[in-house]
C-alpha cells in the first residue's frame, strides 16, 4: 500500500523531467545579424592651385617722421609767441612762433659796423703814410748824395792842405746823420705794408663780427622748419630765454612712422616667398629702397575703432637696428606720408601720435600654389578621401604657412579631396561620407588674395 503511494509520486516527477529535457533539446538557439561597416562623416575642400599673397602682421605705435625742439640760439626777453603756439594746433612752415627782444643784436651790428668804418680809415692813412714816406725817402736820398759829394771834396782838400780836418769831421758827421734820416724812413717804409695787413685783418674781424650780430638778430625770430602740430610750448611773452632752452615742441604731420614688431622667421618667410635669394649682399643708403622694389614689399596701416577701420597707404622705409631677445621679433618701420592732408573730421582721423594700429606687410603674389586650412595638417599629415571613399593619411611637404593658411609644396595635386573636419580617431582605410565645405573653400580663397585677416 505504501509503496503503490510511493510510485504515483515519482511517476509525474519523471513525466515532467523527460517533457523539459524534450523541449531543451529541441530549442532553436537566436537568430545572428552580421554587423555592418560604420561611415563616418565629414567636411571637406578640393584643392586649388591658387595665388597666394604673402603678408604678416605686426603691431606698433605711430610717431612723426620728423620732431623739432625750438631752442633759441641766443638769449632775451622774449617780446612776441603767436596766439596759436599752444599745444595740439597746427601751424604752417615758416611761421614766426617766438621773437626775442632785438636790441642788444642791433648794437652789436652798429659797434661791428663802427669799427669797420675805423679800420677802413686807418688803412686809408696808411696808404697816404705810405706815399708820403716813399716821397720824403726820395728827398732825403738825393740830399744824402750831395752831403757824401761834399764830403769826398772836402777829403780832396783836405789831401791837398787846402781844408782843415775839422771842417772834414765835421762834413762826416753831416753826412751820416743824413744816413740815417735815410734809414729811418726806408725801416718806416719796409713796415708800412706789415701795418697794413694787420689792419686789413681787423677789419676783417669787424667784419666777421658784423655778420655774427647781423646771424645773431636772425636767430632773435624763431620759425617753424616744417608743417607740424604743436606737441609742447613752455614759453610766454617777458619770459628770460636762455639759449640752449626748449621753448617748444613740434612734430612734424608730412610723414608718420610706425615700427611694427614681427616674428624674424616670418619675416624671412616672407622674403622668401618673395624670391630673395637673389638680393645679393651688403647694406647701402639705397638698400633698403631697392628691397622694397625688388619683392614688391607694400605696407598697409590699420587703425581699428570699434565697428569701423580707418586704413593707410605706407611704404616699407627700413627695419630696425635690433632684435628683441625676449620675443624674437625685429622692428619693420614702415612709413604713412599725408595722413593730416587725408583726414576727414569725424570720420577719418589723421595717423596721431601714440596711436596703436596693426601694420600689414606685403610682398608680390606667389603663383599657383595649393593652400589648404593649417588646421587640416598633423605632423605634416593630411586626411584625404582616396579611393571608394577611404579615408588615406598622406605624408605632406610644407612651403609657406601664413596665419590659418598653409602651401602644400609636394603630397597632393589640384583636385584632391582634403578633410577638414576634427577626425578622431582617425584610421587609415574607414569609410567617409564626405560634404564640401564651400564657404571653407571660399574663406581660402579670400585670404589667399589678400583680403580679411591673417587669422
Amino acid at each position: 500500500m505504501n509503496l503503490g503511494r510511493k510510485l504515483l509520486g515519482i511517476v509525474p516527477v519523471i513525466l515532467g523531467g523527460a517533457v523539459l529535457v524534450f523541449i531543451v533539446a529541441n530549442k532553436r538557439g537566436p537568430e545572428q545579424t552580421p554587423p555592418e561597416e560604420r561611415v563616418h562623416n565629414v567636411r571637406i575642400i578640393e584643392a586649388e592651385a591658387l595665388d597666394l599673397l604673402p603678408r604678416i602682421i605686426g603691431y606698433g605705435t605711430a610717431k612723426p617722421e620728423k620732431v623739432w625742439n625750438a631752442v633759441p640760439q641766443v638769449a632775451g626777453t622774449v617780446i612776441r609767441v603767436h596766439p596759436n603756439f599752444r599745444k595740439g594746433a597746427i601751424l604752417e612752415a615758416g611761421t614766426e612762433v617766438v621773437r626775442i627782444a632785438p636790441v642788444d643784436y642791433e648794437l652789436a651790428i652798429a659797434r661791428a659796423e663802427a669799427n669797420i668804418r675805423s679800420a677802413e680809415a686807418q688803412l686809408r692813412e696808411l696808404i697816404v703814410s705810405e706815399e708820403n714816406t716813399r716821397q720824403s725817402l726820395a728827398i732825403e736820398e738825393r740830399a744824402l748824395a750831395v752831403k757824401e759829394k761834399e764830403l769826398a771834396r772836402k777829403q780832396k782838400l783836405l789831401g791837398r792842405g787846402a781844408a782843415s780836418q775839422s771842417s772834414v769831421d765835421q762834413e762826416q758827421r753831416d753826412t751820416l746823420a743824413q744816413r740815417n734820416k735815410v734809414r729811418d724812413l726806408e725801416n718806416k717804409l719796409n713796415l708800412l705794408p706789415t701795418q697794413t695787413a694787420v689792419q686789413r685783418e681787423q677789419k676783417a674781424v669787424f667784419e666777421a663780427e658784423l655778420e655774427a650780430a647781423k646771424l645773431d638778430l636772425e636767430r632773435t625770430v624763431i620759425r617753424l622748419p616744417f608743417h607740424g602740430r604743436i606737441a609742447e610750448a613752455n614759453v610766454e611773452e617777458t619770459q628770460y630765454a636762455q639759449v640752449g632752452q626748449i621753448l617748444g615742441v613740434v612734430d612734424s604731420v608730412k610723414t608718420a612712422e610706425v615700427e611694427a614688431q614681427v616674428p624674424i622667421s616670418r619675416f624671412r618667410m616672407l622674403l622668401e616667398a618673395a624670391g630673395s635669394s637673389g638680393a645679393g649682399n651688403g647694406l647701402t643708403p639705397r638698400s633698403f629702397v631697392e628691397l622694397a622694389e625688388r619683392f614688391g614689399i607694400r605696407a598697409l596701416v590699420r587703425l581699428r575703432l570699434g565697428g569701423r577701420t580707418v586704413e593707410w597707404e605706407g611704404r616699407f622705409s627700413r627695419i630696425s637696428d635690433t632684435i628683441d631677445p625676449k620675443t624674437r621679433t625685429v622692428g619693420v618701420i614702415v612709413a604713412v606720408d599725408g595722413s593730416y592732408a587725408m583726414a576727414v573730421p569725424g570720420e577719418r582721423p589723421p595717423l596721431a601720435k601714440g596711436m596703436f594700429v596693426e601694420v600689414e606687410i606685403r610682398t608680390k603674389a606667389v603663383k599657383g600654389v595649393i593652400v589648404v586650412p593649417r588646421s587640416a595638417l598633423t605632423d605634416n599629415r593630411l586626411l584625404i578621401v582616396g579611393d571608394d571613399d577611404r579615408l588615406e593619411i598622406r605624408k605632406v611637404e610644407t612651403d609657406i604657412v601664413q596665419g590659418g593658411l598653409a602651401v602644400i609644396a609636394s603630397g597632393i595635386t589640384p583636385g584632391t579631396k582634403v578633410i577638414v573636419s576634427d577626425l578622431s580617431p582617425a584610421v587609415d582605410g574607414m569609410r567617409i561620407n564626405a560634404r564640401l565645405d564651400e564657404d571653407l573653400a571660399a574663406d581660402l580663397r579670400r585670404q589667399a588674395s589678400g583680403q580679411g585677416l591673417v587669422k
